[in-house]
């Protein structure tokens, strides 16, 4: 699998975690599917570039927290997309808390399943 059709197949398994979180967690939305699939871009984006930088500079508060502090950054870093694209809509900091943890595990579920499904076909 080249970088681009990896590029794409993890953009869309973000963009069916991100619209599966707002079908699970009250407090997370998008207006449709579109606005997940761009919302994922630019989650994919400030995750590549903006969460190396929030990690480092909190890591000796996720070192004291035994890495919980993790899901703070995960919570930002989904608000930041909210700010940015106004396509994500989270109704409070406890949702965007939530929306981070659920959407977390959803993505690593679905990239697991993918994954299976590659080695599977080869």
């Amino acid at each position: 699998m080249d970088k681009v059709s990896g590029f794409l197949i993890r953009w869309g398994i973000n963009a069916v975690a991100l619209y599966l979180t707002t079908l699970l967690v009250r407090g997370v939305r998008v207006p449709d599917v579109g606005s997940a699939i761009l919302a994922a871009l630019v989650l994919g984006i400030v995750n590549a570039v903006i969460r190396p930088v929030v990690i480092l500079l909190t890591l000796p508060l996720t070192i004291l927290t035994l890495g919980i502090f993790t899901f703070v950054v995960n919570a930002l870093m989904l608000y930041i997309v909210a700010v940015v694209t106004h396509r994500l809509v989270l109704d409070s900091p406890l949702s965007a808390f939530v929306g981070a943890i659920v959407l977390s595990v959803i993505s690593f579920i679905l990239s697991h399943v993918v994954r299976d499904a590659e080695l599977v076909r080869e």
